[in-house]
């Protein structure tokens, strides 16, 4: 690592690891209490977490649980376990210790009863003015894959665009790309999201949940989050309350027949006295996958992930350190397909992923201080049998897996966050900071190097009224990008600034404590991309040379959405509609020019509307049976010509349903299930789009546990597109020339609590 990148790492990390028992001491009373299944009978091993500080634990075989003391004031405290539904309760914290009873109940129901994206502070889905959704514990257990994409796009109002098994962005509302934000508990991701083949460079695996924002969130997030937020969040550390030195181990294996997918995970965590620790690692490996008409080549991949913590708990907070790694070579296909007698199809992407943060919460005199930082290095790089001629020459030499073009992001951030309570009012006040290098080396050269710089202050409050909540909002941003010059795609070197403001107003009326209407307007704003503006060489993964256009302006969006939620102990409902106009929204677009032989893309801008809906409902019908099901559609426009914009998600429902059957002889925890995913025809074409037509997906999975030498261990199975359906997804890079994957089935085995 160059040493100005170490200087620029190290002062962030050291700015945000104040140790939180500096503070001043305040009198502290005690957290703990009790987890219970709803008959009563305690549940061992359930992770308790107090959400403001970050403090986490585990309930013993008694079902108990301590969380230490902490500072007067008002807490969330919520408890999870694979296999119940997850619990959250607000307590207050005076003059006497506090003694909560948390009953989990052991239901296939998937809410989650917290949001930290939506506010930056702990939120109950009935009073986000923001629509939300979360990818549970459960969830993300068998969804969680090398993809985050993937493992999201069964959310209502999320897609995935695709790239085979092993790649893919998110698309929230009809938006992907650099339009989707993507936090690592909170702490933001930067790639090359310019391209279909660099997806998100974070497993999912080592979630404990993954949190959504459906619509721009500039207002707390910045650029990048005109369209929406994925939040990867990891379980709290579990720390020892009573000093004594603890540790757990968990691992888990699996196996995917379609594409011969093998994989496993491992985690061991431990504490004593104020310190606590995890690790944890995935392994992944895959051939190519098959569709019901035959195998696709140049498919495969493999991957390892890993991230480690040290957390310190102080008496007035927590300080948590992370390290993490994100690595694998994808193999992909051409645009134009697979080549006569090429068996091995197309290039490979090889990418790399480390990040180094630091993550601290402390309470002073009754503001709870925040402090994030972060650096991370980000590689990009193709090898592949093709080249390009450098000009004058006409002719080049073919090496066989030589590098394409390399790509380098070094980026460091800093977020400061006061969070604050006084009579009705709350909310968060906050400032950020970034500092990115971007180098790009060749012999295939696509952008220049560069340089970003940006600042940020805001501010978001919520008014209680009574039944009545208001929540305003505001944010100022300012960035300025410097490039290099690079004679190889002609360019001189330049500057670029920019400033801009969003803001946020919603509304919240709880008709019932278990009802809400909601109300919301946002703006949101993102910069244009190194590509937008500099491209200038081929993309030979996508057959396509690239053009940008350095003369690009921000884009400006406005989002009006309103909604009604509904949520007690059995029923769960959200129906939302909304409208977004992007301003100078920027795409690419085909031309009839040529060069190298590859079609000619080039970077403009259009004013776009958005409008769509969402409904999902899930209902625990019976203590043996759950229903849930999910409805959206997006329809995208140019304003300025009425035309569809380009890949706008057809509509698509899902309804599907689960049985709890508890006890089966000496089988724990058995639950079956399955869904049904009907994707509509897209009849809303731009003319560049590539039809196809509407298809069914069914799904099935059986879950248990069993003790195997005194231990217990779930076992899944999962059985995707069951009826081995022929398909092409409108969302994959691939539907030109391949079809998608056909029957697969999963097996998978876990042994210790995730």
């Amino acid at each position: 690592m160059p040493l100005r990148h170490r200087n620029v790492a190290a002062f962030l990390l050291l700015l945000t690891a104040v140790p939180a028992t500096n503070v001043a001491r305040a009198q502290n009373q005690t957290v703990g209490g009790r987890v219970t299944d709803a008959s009563g009978q305690p549940v061992a091993g359930a992770s308790v977490n107090l959400v403001e500080i970050g403090r986490g634990t585990l309930s013993d075989r008694s079902g108990a649980f301590q969380l230490g003391s902490v500072p007067p004031g008002r807490y969330t405290v919520a408890a999870r376990r694979i296999g119940y539904r997850p619990v959250a309760m607000i307590t207050d914290v005076a003059i006497s210790p506090v003694s909560l009873t948390l009953v989990l109940a052991s239901t296939a129901q998937r809410v989650e009863p917290v949001n930290v994206t939506a506010m930056r502070t702990p939120t109950i889905p009935l009073s986000s003015p923001l629509a939300t959704s979360v990818l549970t514990g459960d969830e993300v257990d068998r969804e969680g894959g090398v993809s985050l994409a993937h493992s999201v796009a069964k959310l209502a109002g999320v897609r995935n665009v695709s790239t085979g098994q092993q790649i893919g962005k998110p698309m929230i509302r009809g938006l992907f790309g650099p339009r989707v934000l993507v936090l690592a508990d909170g702490s933001r991701l930067e790639d090359y999201s310019w391209s279909d083949e660099d997806g998100p460079s974070i497993d999912a695996r080592i979630a404990q949940r993954i949190e959504v924002i459906r619509g721009p969130a500039s207002v707390l997030y910045g650029s990048e989050a005109l369209g929406g937020v994925v939040n990867v969040v990891p379980a709290d550390l579990t720390f020892s309350l009573d000093g004594t030195k603890q540790r757990r181990e968990a691992i888990e294996a699996y196996g995917a027949s379609n594409n011969i997918e093998l994989g496993g995970a491992l985690m061991a965590e431990g504490a004593q006295s104020k310190y606590a620790w995890r690790a944890m690692g995935t392994g992944r490996f895959s051939q190519n996958y098959q569709t019901p008409h035959g195998e696709l080549p140049n498919s495969s991949f493999w991957a390892f992930n890993g991230e480690g913590a040290f957390g310190i708990r102080g008496d007035h907070g927590n300080t948590t350190f992370r390290a993490a790694h994100y690595g694998g070579e994808f193999h992909l296909l051409e645009s134009t397909g697979p080549e006569a007698g090429d068996t091995e199809g197309g290039p490979v992407r090889q990418t790399m992923d480390d990040r180094l943060q630091v993550t601290n919460n402390y309470l002073a005199k009754g503001i709870r201080f925040e402090t994030k930082a972060q650096f991370q290095r980000h590689s990009l790089a193709e090898a592949s049998d093709d080249c390009v001629p450098v000009p004058p020459a006409t002719t080049c030499t073919k090496v066989k897996d030589q590098q394409a073009f390399g790509l380098v992001l070094n980026t460091a951030t800093a977020d400061v966050l006061a969070h604050h309570a006084i009579g009705n009012i709350t909310g968060v006040v906050g400032v950020s900071g970034m500092y990115q290098m971007s180098s790009s080396s060749g012999p295939i050269f696509i952008v220049p190097s560069a340089t970003i710089n940006s600042a940020a202050a805001f501010a978001l409050e919520e008014f209680k009224l009574g039944q009545l909540s208001l929540i305003a909002g505001a944010r100022a941003d300012t960035r300025s990008l410097s490039s290099d010059a690079l004679a190889q795609i002609n360019h001189a070197a330049d500057d670029r600034s920019w400033s801009s403001a969003s803001g946020d107003a919603g509304a919240v009326f709880r008709v019932t404590p278990e009802l809400s209407l909601i109300a919301n307007f946002g703006s949101g704003w993102r910069a244009p991309t190194l590509f937008d503006l500099y491209a200038n060489g081929p993309n030979l993964a996508e057959a396509r040379f690239e053009i940008g256009d350095p003369t690009l302006d921000v884009e400006q969006s406005k989002n009006v959405e309103g909604g009604v939620r509904w949520s007690n102990g059995r029923v769960n409902g959200e129906l939302t509609a909304f409208q977004n106009q992007v301003d100078n929204f920027i795409f690419t677009t085909p031309t009839s020019e040529t060069r190298n032989g590859l079609r000619i893309f080039r970077h403009v801008q259009a004013d776009a509307r958005l409008r769509g809906a969402e409904a999902s409902l899930e209902a625990r019908l019976t203590d043996l049976l759950t229903v849930r099901g999910s409805y959206d559609f997006v329809n995208g426009d140019d304003r300025r010509t009425d035309t569809p914009l380009p890949l706008m998600p057809p509509p698509r429902a899902i309804v599907g349903a689960q049985l709890n059957f508890g006890r089966v002889g000496t089988w724990d925890r058995v639950s079956l299930g399955g869904d049904v995913e009907v994707n509509r025809t897209q009849t809303r074409l731009n003319p560049e789009d590539f039809a196809t037509k509407g298809y069914s997906l069914i799904n099935l999975d059986l879950s248990a546990e069993h003790s195997v030498k005194g231990r217990p261990v779930r076992f899944d199975l999962d059985v995707r597109n069951a009826l081995n359906a022929s398909y092409h997804d409108f969302m994959s890079r691939f539907k030109e020339f391949a079809y998608g994957p056909g029957v697969s089935v999963i097996l998978k085995a876990s042994a210790g609590a995730w």
